[in-house]
């Protein structure tokens, strides 16, 4: 038995003597890979055909082990054309991955990349309060309404659909946007370079629709929908219920204030200089010191 383990052992340092640190990283970057991809196909429709394929192709290797010619032949043509089967079956999935992939804030996790600008901060401040304001009326007198606000991922084919308008956000203009049956209220106002840019914009559904709550209605899906496919921030108005809800990364937030939603998207459209941390830990002794200068007083 002793010598049994010594065999076992042996041949464990022999495999672990021909790794090395590359083919660490090697492994563990594959990990990562396979592990976002099981992730964002998971519970979903690719989840099911993957599930087929291993399946089919489980079959069809044993069914060729066992030497059936006819069998083996059409595994050995499935396997030739399957990575091109699984590119045409997989197509929304792929795309899906590849639009994340693109849309990777480098600046959120490096602040040093990211440049306050005056005329920017400036205008998203007019935005925030614009739309503040509006959700609260529309909240209470429960009109319905979707607001997109884009940022790093462009949303071109979206307004192609819409009506183009340009103009500088209000409270008042919203309000008149999502009047109940009037020509723009039925759809999604697209906020570019902080001007409303286009309304009555159609939004995708969502990859994962049946997994939508059944209360939840045709804006708050479209609201998922263009969150799931961009970095966009969305806002939406229940016509139900004057709930307001905020969309983001697929995910939605609901019961907003005009109070919290004006935070909120101060929080994520109003970029500020990295202070100098020089600068603040002197300004942070200079006001200690002070303090304690005038405690001795």
């Amino acid at each position: 038995m002793f010598a049994y383990l010594m065999d076992i052992w042996d041949n464990i340092k022999s495999v672990l003597s021909y790794i090395t640190p590359i083919d660490i990283l090697d492994i563990i970057f594959l990990s990562v890979i396979m592990f976002f991809c099981i992730k964002l196909m998971r519970e979903t429709r690719a989840e099911q055909l993957i599930k087929g394929i291993v399946f089919l192709s489980v079959l069809l290797f044993f069914l060729e082990q066992l030497q059936f010619k006819v069998m083996g032949i059409i595994a050995q043509t499935f396997f030739n054309i399957g990575l091109l089967a699984i590119i045409v079956m997989f197509q929304p999935e792929l795309r899906r991955i590849l639009e994340r992939v693109g849309r990777t804030k480098m600046s959120k996790r490096l602040p040093f990349l990211e440049q306050a600008s005056d005329e920017e901060n400036k205008k998203n401040t007019i935005v925030i309060n614009s739309i503040a304001k509006a959700c609260e009326g529309l909240s209470r007198t429960m009109t319905g309404a979707l607001i997109v606000i884009e940022r790093q991922t462009k949303l071109g084919e979206q307004i192609e659909t819409g009506t183009l308008i340009n103009a500088v956000p209000s409270a008042e203009l919203f309000g008149n946007i999502f009047v109940p049956n009037t020509p723009l209220h039925d759809g999604a106002v697209i906020i570019r370079d902080g001007l409303i840019h286009a309304a009555a914009c159609y939004l995708p559904k969502p990859a994962k629709e049946e997994l939508v709550p059944k209360e939840l209605g045709t804006r708050h899906r479209a609201a998922i929908g263009i969150s799931e496919v961009s970095d966009a921030i969305v806002i939406v108005v229940s016509e139900e219920t004057g709930v307001i809800s905020v969309a983001e990364d697929g995910k939605l937030t609901r019961n907003f204030s005009g109070v919290t939603l004006r935070k909120y998207l101060t929080e994520q459209l109003i970029r500020t200089a990295p202070e100098n941390p020089k600068k603040t830990k002197k300004a942070a002794s200079g006001k200690g010191k002070k303090q304690k200068e005038t405690a001795v007083k």
